[in-house]
């Protein structure tokens, strides 16, 4: 009799691992909620940075871990949800704004297809070993940039290069810390479950 964990399914995220066989709606609906609230409360955890309108957050590290962790649909129900929650009224936003006038409110949507994409590359592997975990992280935090730096020109009147220089330029060391931090924490969880498909 052999005590080894069975691989999980090709194409798995960790939410996947849950056991949920005759409850998997509410299951998705309770991961999708909890998704949003958490990116809301890391939202709260923001420090302002001199000569910007966006804050240091730990929103885009909550979107991009959630994305990795409950897959594309589930990622994008979870930011879709936040999103437009925030935009009604909610103050869950970075230092509890909301509505659509922020110039930061790019960034929200930047994270909203991120964690789109990373919980794609996630069910294809990309959170198993810290260097794939390292470029989904990049790559997610690009997207998060390539969307939220133009609208936080668009909507202040900023150059771009000025917009790059207030809304990206001042994150990128937070960024590689967060992404440090990812490099870490998925591939060390599907090693503790034992779990590498």
């Amino acid at each position: 009799m052999s005590t080894a964990a069975a691989p999980v399914r090709s194409g798995a995220v960790l939410a996947d691992l849950l056991p949920a066989a005759r409850h998997r709606y509410a299951v998705d609906a309770a991961l999708v909620l909890g998704g949003a609230a958490l990116t809301g409360i890391a939202a709260q955890i923001a420090v302002p940075v001199p000569g910007s309108p966006v804050p240091v957050t730990g929103q885009t590290f909550a979107a991009l871990l959630i994305g990795t962790a409950l897959g594309a649909r589930r990622g994008f129900l979870s930011l879709a949800l936040y999103a437009l929650v925030g935009m009604v009224g909610m103050p869950w936003f970075a230092e509890a704004s909301s509505g659509w006038s922020m110039p930061s409110l790019g960034y929200v949507f930047g994270m909203l297809l991120a964690a789109t994409v990373v919980g794609a590359l996630a069910r294809r592997g990309g959170d198993r070993s810290v260097l794939r975990t390292a470029g989904t992280m990049v790559l997610g935090s690009a997207i998060i940039y390539a969307i939220g730096v133009p609208y936080l020109a668009l909507s202040t009147g900023m150059s771009l290069s000025a917009a790059v220089a207030a809304g990206l330029v001042p994150f990128l060391i937070g960024d590689a810390l967060k992404a440090a931090l990812a490099m870490g924490l998925l591939p060390t969880t599907w090693k503790l479950l034992g779990r590498r498909g």
